[in-house]
């Protein structure tokens, strides 16, 4: 960033919001959660039936308590009213027309809260009632969908004629695009809103200059942009102070292949202002995520059979000294290059890796200098937040020459990970470094990253000797010859947590089958599962692992019952999904473990096991030793042929 460009910037960060943008944004992505575990809100009879209660009931009350007030404290909007007002609202022009020609003005969020925040609802229920005696204040989502048709509603409401159906789907996967960790950080938070007011200022600064462009923003833009607009009478002020009029908010465009109107426009975005601020406007947890993963069912599961408190660790999960780790997102862009010798011939790149190697990132990559092969080149990688990340510069020279002289190292540099995500780096830096040993050649190196993760814990299935000619886990060195029939777990770091074993014993009430572990630490042994009936309880725990008879209607394979069911789907599901097809030959090698809860109705994946390699991957604590458990389990099912893995073309006919 030269002078004039940071001048730029500084006059950008003088635009007055009247707003506070970053807690708004925390309780929107609170109310964005919840609207999702309600996904009958997205489409069909619900939707409806909320958009006609929003038109009836939900803007003439708001309308009456904007007169004056019609109840004492704030006036608590339901669920499905709050779901389409905040899509209409999101279209800020539309809504001010709406409300000024129908309400005689705009009626805003002032002294109005969402049924979420755990205020009392009592009051506005009553006054609801007494208005709308024939509408309950809150529609229950359970009532099947016959009694939620058109035609059980009341004569339709013609005032808003703004096709909220549309609304609604365009903004159904935008929680997707704004659901990582970093978009909770307030440091990221606040970094977003000074993007904002950037962002603000280009358009100004077009419509200044006549220019037409279709300005694209980044999520994190775009989650402030919303959260903005959701204040309508603070968004149309201060929009009308700093643009002379209401910023429109386009939505309309989905398509993002290149040419089109998104990618056209969001290059011309990132050009205009990487040249008037100086910074890339690329940011590691702010970018595309791609297609929101394929549900696993479109039925959420019911509440009544799941429990909504977190499951603790077991005693047996804290004796497998599990340390945790966590991951970052990097974007990495090396910008430009200065002071190169005079008649320096030959191509440049930049290798990069890691002081401190890990599961993530373990290998050095190379990366173009957007200065020198005129285009953008940015890397997006994950990694551990330590160590450090090291570059040299390097020169290819022409072929002609001998394979010992083609490729030179001209200098190195290295930037601290811990450094980077102290609180006041604002998780990235772009700046010019010089190289070593003294060359005088510097980079201009630009790096951001997503707040930190917790990682899934990687762990490996590890049998002393395969046991079939398509499952074949690698071998375990230096065990011997007394556990050539136990299966050992290992960690990322290749320490031993656990060893299994499935055995028959003889007790009082008759023939048992049960699956034995050793604690890697201790040396401990504990039976961990035992077969009862037609399937295996976890010990000490209201685990029960159900194998289906016959085809599910969403299917899955096996079915563990608990407090917090789980059920296993072939192939990789939920996050795991492969964004492309290829290599789909392989997902019958994968199996995804998905769990059910109040908070995930419609599933969450926690665990990953490929068949093949033994590898596991298990996203949550309360699930490493059912995980570990089950793992061995379909082992020995598969090697009996217990269950059958559908192949990917069965999965899509299914």
């Amino acid at each position: 960033m030269d002078k004039a460009q940071e001048l730029e910037w500084l006059e950008a960060q003088k635009i007055v919001i009247s707003a506070d943008l970053v807690a708004v944004a925390k309780r929107q992505l609170h109310f964005l959660a919840a609207v999702d575990r309600n996904r009958c809100l997205y489409d069909g009879p619900i939707l409806e039936r909320a958009i006609y209660r929003y038109k009836a009931c939900w803007l003439p009350l708001l309308a009456k308590h904007a007169e004056s007030l019609v109840v004492e404290g704030p006036l608590v909007v339901p669920l499905d009213c709050e779901w389409i007002w905040h899509c209409h609202r999101l279209n800020p022009v539309q809504y001010k027309r709406d409300c000024e020609q129908f309400y005689g003005q705009i009626l805003d969020n002032q002294n109005v809260i969402s049924i979420l925040e755990g205020t009392s609802k009592q009051k506005t229920s009553e006054i609801w009632g007494k208005l709308f005696p024939e509408e309950p204040y809150e529609l229950d989502f359970s009532i099947p969908n016959s009694e939620n048709t058109a035609e059980n509603l009341p004569e339709a409401i013609e005032n808003i004629r703004y096709d909220l159906v549309s609304a609604v789907k365009r903004q159904s996967s935008f929680f997707f695009q704004v659901s990582s960790p970093s978009m909770r950080d307030d440091c990221f938070l606040k970094g977003a809103v000074a993007r904002y007011k950037g962002f603000l200022y280009l358009i100004k600064r077009n419509m200044e200059r006549s220019i037409r462009r279709f300005c694209v923003p980044t999520y994190d833009i775009d989650l402030i942009w919303h959260t903005h607009q959701l204040q309508p009478i603070s968004y149309c002020k201060d929009l009308v102070e700093v643009l002379g009029k209401v910023l429109e908010h386009d939505d309309m465009d989905s398509d993002r292949s290149k040419g089109q109107k998104l990618d056209v426009g969001f290059s011309e975005t990132t050009k205009q202002w990487e040249e008037t601020f100086g910074w890339r406007y690329w940011r590691a947890g702010a970018m595309y995520r791609g297609n929101a993963p394929s549900p696993v069912t479109v039925i959420p599961w019911p509440s009544s059979y799941v429990n909504k408190n977190v499951i603790p660790c077991s005693e047996y999960q804290k004796d497998l000294h599990l340390s945790p780790k966590k991951l970052v997102e990097v974007n990495l862009e090396i910008v430009g290059i200065r002071n190169l010798p005079d008649g320096h011939k030959g191509n440049l790149f930049v290798s990069f890796s890691k002081s401190q190697p890990d599961i993530f990132f373990n290998t050095s990559r190379t990366l173009c200098i957007s200065s020198e092969c005129g285009e953008k080149h940015v890397s997006f990688f994950q990694c551990e937040p330590n160590g450090e990340l090291m570059f040299a510069l390097i020169s290819y020279s022409p072929s002609y020459l001998p394979i010992s002289r083609r490729s030179k190292t001209m200098g190195m540099v290295s930037i601290s990970l811990q450094d980077l995500l102290e609180p006041d780096s604002k998780l990235s830096v772009e700046k010019w470094f010089e190289l070593t040993p003294n060359s005088g050649i510097s980079l201009h190196i630009a790096v951001s990253f997503s707040v930190p993760a917790l990682t899934p814990h990687v762990l490996h299935v590890i049998r002393s000797r395969p046991f079939s000619a398509d499952i074949c886990y690698f071998p375990l060195a230096g065990r011997g010859q007394q556990l050539r029939r136990w299966t050992c777990v290992v960690d990322c770091t290749a320490s031993e947590i656990m060893s299994l074993q499935m055995r028959n014993t003889i007790k009082a009430e008759g023939r048992k089958r049960e699956v034995v572990g050793v604690l890697g630490w201790s040396g401990e042994t504990r039976v961990l599962a035992e077969f009862v009936g037609e399937g295996w309880t976890v010990t000490n725990s209201s685990w029960f692992l159900h194998l289906e008879k016959k085809s599910s209607h969403d299917g899955h394979i096996v079915e563990l019952r608990g407090d917090r069911p789980v059920k296993l789907f072939p192939g990789r599901k939920l996050e795991y999904e492969l964004k492309c097809r290829h290599g789909h030959k392989n997902e019958k090698d994968f199996m995804t473990l998905v769990g059910f809860s109040m908070e995930d109705p419609y599933g969450k994946a926690v665990a990953l096991f490929n068949l093949k390699s033994g590898l596991l991957k298990v996203n949550e604590d309360w699930f490493v030793l059912p995980g570990i458990v089950l793992a061995f389990l379909l082992s020995d099912m598969l090697r009996k042929k217990d269950i059958i893995v559908p192949s990917p073309s069965e999965e899509v006919s299914r």
